[in-house]
C-alpha cells in the first residue's frame, strides 16, 4: 500500500486515537498469567497487539475478542501455560518478542520465537544477556537475531541488572522473567523509561518496589485478574500533535490520551519548540494518568533537545523530526542511539526522507542535526516502518508538492485507520495499492 498526500491544508476537529500499544500488549500478557478473568476495553486492534493475542492463544490461554476494542482473558496462572504446537510468530512486534522471551524463559517447555523479515533482522542480544544470567538457555541467529529458541525447564534465579541503556522493553523482559525466578530480581535504569509494566503488575495485585531508578520484585507471587481500560496511545497522538502544530490555522482536541509521565517527552519537546498545547481534564484510569489535549498551530523554533527528555520520547522522534524540519533554525538531537534498532534505523531512514524533501540534515552516531526549511514534494521510502510512513504523511501539510510514501502496510501495526481518521481532520491523504 502507498499513501499519496497532497500539499497544504489544516487540521480541525476532535479525535480519539487508537488504544495504547504498550498497555495493550501488557494487558494480554499479565491477564494470561493471572488467576481469574481479566476484561480489557480500549484494546488496540493493530497487528502488533494481535500478534500477542495469537501467541497466548497458541500457549493455551482462552481469549474472547477483541471486538470493538474489548476482549476477555481467562488467565491460567503463572504455571498454566502450555507448549505451542509450532513457532510463535510475532510479526513485526519487537515488544511482543522481547517481553515474551522473559515469560517463556521461565517455562517447563521449549519455545521458538520468529517474526517477519524486519523483526528477524532486529537485535535481541539485549534481552538474551540478562536472561542468560538468570539461568535461561537461549539460542539465537547471527548477531543475536531471531529466531530465538528458548529451552524449557531452566531454573531461573533472581539477579540485579544494570541496564546498559534506557530500554523499557529490556526492563520489562527481566521483570517478567523475575516472576518465575527464585529470590529477588531488580533492575536499575540509567534514565526513566515507560513504567507501564510496573503499574500494571500493581494493578494485578503483585508486590514490587520502585525507588531511585530501580525496580525490584520477588518471584513466586500471584497475579489476580482485573479490569483494564486502555487509554489512547500518546505515540499515535504525536502525529496529530505535530500536524496541528505545523499547519497554519489548525485547532485539534485529542481525548482520553494516556499521559503517563514516562511517555510525555513529546509534549515537553514540542512546548520547548514553541507549540501551543494545553492539557486538561486530567484523571486516572486503571492506574494510568489520562487527559484531553488541545493543540493549536504555532510558529516552532529549533532547539537542542535536552538529553533527559530523549528516553521519554523515543518512539515519537520520527514525527518530531518533521516538526524540526518545519521549525525556524536548527534542531539538534543527541543521545538517541536506541533509534538505530527500531523497526528501521530511524535516524538513517528519516534523514534520507528529509533529504528527498530538500531539508538539510547531518546524521550523527547518536542523533541528527536538522535545519528547518521549505519542504518540497517527492517519493519517500519507509523501510517498512510504520512511524516513518505516518511522519512523512504529516509533512505534506507544509510541503510544496505531493508526497508519495511507499510501503505503508505496516501502519496497521500501531494505528489502524490512520488514513481515514486524518482525512476526516483535514489531511489530504489517499491510499492505494502499489502499482495502481
Amino acid at each position: 500500500m502507498e499513501f499519496l498526500v497532497a500539499p497544504g491544508g489544516s487540521i480541525h476537529g476532535e479525535a480519539r486515537v487508537p488504544g495504547d500499544k504498550s498497555i495493550s500488549h501488557r494487558s494480554v500478557m499479565l491477564g494470561a498469567l493471572a488467576t481469574g478473568e481479566t476484561s480489557v476495553t480500549g484494546f488496540l486492534q493493530g497487528e502488533d497487539a494481535l500478534a500477542t493475542v495469537a501467541a497466548f492463544r497458541a500457549l493455551g490461554v482462552e481469549i474472547d475478542g477483541p471486538r470493538k476494542g474489548a476482549l476477555r482473558i481467562r488467565g491460567v496462572g503463572l504455571e498454566g501455560l502450555r507448549a505451542a504446537p509450532s513457532s510463535l510468530d510475532m510479526g513485526n512486534s519487537g515488544t511482543s518478542m522481547r517481553l515474551l522471551a522473559g515469560i517463556l524463559a521461565g517455562q517447563s517447555f521449549a519455545s521458538e520465537l520468529v517474526g517477519d523479515t524486519s523483526l528477524m533482522g532486529r537485535p535481541m542480544q539485549r534481552v538474551i544477556t540478562p536472561l542468560t544470567r538468570m539461568g535461561a538457555v537461549i539460542e539465537a541467529g547471527d548477531g543475536g537475531r531471531p529466531p530465538l529458541r528458548i529451552a524449557g525447564g531452566s531454573k531461573l534465579h533472581g539477579i540485579h541488572y544494570d541496564l546498559p541503556m534506557a530500554s523499557a522493553q529490556v526492563k520489562s523482559c527481566v521483570l517478567l522473567a523475575g516472576l518465575f525466578a527464585d529470590g529477588e530480581t531488580s533492575v536499575t535504569e540509567p534514565a526513566p523509561t515507560r513504567d507501564h509494566t510496573e503499574r500494571m503488575l500493581r494493578g494485578f495485585g503483585y508486590d514490587l518496589e520502585s525507588q531511585d531508578g530501580s525496580v525490584k520484585l520477588h518471584g513466586g507471587g500471584e497475579l489476580r485478574g482485573c479490569e483494564i481500560d486502555v487509554p489512547a496511545d500518546i505515540s499515535s497522538a504525536a502525529f496529530l500533535l505535530v500536524a496541528a502544530s505545523i499547519a497554519p490555522g489548525s485547532e485539534l482536541l485529542l481525548t482520553h490520551v494516556g499521559v503517563n509521565p514516562t511517555r510525555t517527552g513529546v509534549i515537553s519537546i514540542l512546548r520547548l519548540m514553541g507549540a501551543d498545547i494545553t492539557v486538561s481534564n486530567e484523571r486516572e484510569v486503571g492506574g494510568e494518568p489520562v487527559a484531553d489535549i488541545l493543540v493549536r498551530s504555532a510558529v516552532l523554533k529549533g532547539i537542542d533537545i535536552p538529553r533527559d527528555l530523549v528516553p521519554l520520547a523515543i518512539d515519537e522522534f520520527p514525527v518530531l523530526f518533521i516538526a524540526a524540519a518545519c521549525a525556524e533554525g536548527r534542531t539538534v538531537l543527541r543521545g538517541a542511539e536506541e533509534l538505530r534498532v527500531k523497526e528501521s534505523d530511524r535516524i538513517a531512514s528519516m534523514a534520507e526522507g528529509l533529504t528527498t524533501l530538500g531539508i538539510r540534515n547531518e546524521v550523527l552516531d547518536d542523533g541528527i542535526i536538522i535545519d528547518g526549511g521549505t519542504l518540497s514534494g517527492g517519493t519517500i521510502r519507509t523501510f517498512h516502518d510504520h512511524r516513518i510512513a505516518m511522519s512523512f504523511a504529516v509533512a505534506a501539510l507544509r510541503a510544496e508538492a505531493q508526497i508519495r510514501i511507499l510501503d505503508c502496510d505496516h501502519v496497521a501495526t500501531s494505528f489502524p485507520g490512520f488514513d481515514s481518521l486524518t482525512r476526516g481532520l483535514g489531511l489530504q491523504i489517499a491510499s492505494r495499492d502499489a502499482g495502481e
